[in-house]
């Protein structure tokens, strides 16, 4: 009981952070919404702690099963069980492969034969998520280039696992179908919303230096997509800066103008990392699930829209739209290479220079040495699915 209760005010403290994350983002409003930020905060604080600790209380006496908020949907959130090593904790968002590794459900069949469940835990984006492994409560979870960058500088436990191939047109500066700006150079005074730490951070970063411009030329607005998508289509900004699918969503929802992609600025490479004692105490769970997300990469290049109507509802993005985000990349899990390591240190030392992160970062510190990669042939196969 008191190791339950443990977990429960460990989900709280990680809730609390969220919480105070949330509320960071009242501080890009202006002056005319200070006395309803005044009222959000005044209310929202003693609401969503009095919120962690309903949740703690009623989750002993129901038994053990707890739900987090939207930002991060956890089933049977029992830490103190998972370092018994009988459960395999894995953050995923609402795109890329380990959603689609997911929805199939093979690799739950394949670690259930070992005795062992996986716990899927929903983030909104790569920040939350590596927050969520700095605090101990995931194992695994995959994000974009420049997340792990923040969360090493943060002092986070993890370790590169490995990586997609680059998707530089997986992420774009959008504006307005209507707006008067045309090139990166006019941004210059403007709003421009984006998820802090996020992998389009060193795109926007890019960019601007690419037209001349520094970073304090422009008033970055900190939001998640979702809000950043709402102060967009309201024209609280003047350009946002996103990734897939949400990228092509707003294209075709909105008819939204690239300004300018990745390409010639970034790599956007999706990461898979782990929890640093998680891959030393189980490299045999790491093995199996990189086999199954080389499989899900075969198995959604060869089946686009099977992929893309499998993920619709549980995304909320229609098919037509969501197979088209799917079909611009590449599918290709590879280990981590030393252009890679070379690539992300630049992305650190960059960020060290802008005062983004506190203190300087060493990548190759936290890269996992691979001799070999699993080949995308798994030793076992999934008829039927």
């Amino acid at each position: 009981m008191f190791a339950f209760l443990a977990s429960q005010f460990r989900a709280l403290k990680l809730l609390t952070r969220w919480t105070s994350s949330f509320l960071s983002r009242f501080s890009q409003l202006d002056q005319r919404s200070y006395r309803r930020t005044l009222s959000v905060k005044t209310f929202a604080i003693p609401f969503l702690i009095g919120f962690g600790l309903s949740v703690a209380v009623s989750a002993c006496a129901a038994g053990g099963s707890t739900n987090l908020p939207d930002s991060a949907s956890v089933s049977h959130a029992n830490t103190s069980q998972n370092n018994q090593s009988n459960a395999v904790r894995i953050g995923y968002q609402k795109y890329g492969t380990l959603f689609l590794l997911k929805a199939r459900g093979n690799l739950d069949q394949q670690l259930k034969s070992q005795g062992v469940a996986v716990q899927w835990i929903q983030f909104p984006a790569g920040p939350q998520m590596l927050e969520a492994l700095n605090a101990g409560s995931l194992d695994y979870g995959s994000t974009g280039e420049t997340p792990p960058i923040f969360a090493e500088a943060a002092g986070a436990p993890l370790v590169y696992i490995g990586n997609e191939v680059p998707d530089p047109e997986g992420e774009a500066i959008l504006v307005p179908k209507n707006s008067p700006i045309q090139k990166v150079a006019e941004l210059k005074g403007k709003k421009v919303a984006l998820n802090k730490g996020s992998n389009v951070h060193y795109l926007l970063v890019q960019a601007l230096t690419a037209a001349g411009l520094q970073y304090s030329d422009i008033h970055p607005v900190y939001l998640p997509p979702a809000d950043a998508r709402a102060a967009f289509d309201q024209g609280n900004v003047d350009a946002w800066v996103i990734w897939e699918p949400y990228l092509t969503v707003a294209k075709r929802a909105v008819g939204a103008r690239v300004l300018q992609d990745g390409r010639g600025l970034t790599a956007n490479r999706q990461f898979y990392l782990a929890a640093k004692s998680f891959a030393a105490q189980h490299p045999d769970r790491v093995k199996a699930i990189v086999e199954e997300i080389q499989l899900v990469d075969s198995w959604t290049k060869a089946h686009l829209q099977e992929a893309a109507t499998l993920l619709s509802p549980q995304i909320g993005i229609d098919v037509p739209t969501l197979t088209e985000a799917l079909r611009g990349r590449s599918y290709q899990f590879e280990p981590i290479r030393l252009e890679t390591v070379a690539y992300q240190q630049k992305i650190a030392d960059t960020f060290f220079k802008l005062g983004l992160i506190p203190k300087p970062v060493n990548v190759k510190a936290d890269v996992q040495t691979v001799a070999q990669a699993p080949t995308a042939q798994a030793t076992h196969s999934h008829q039927g699915q």
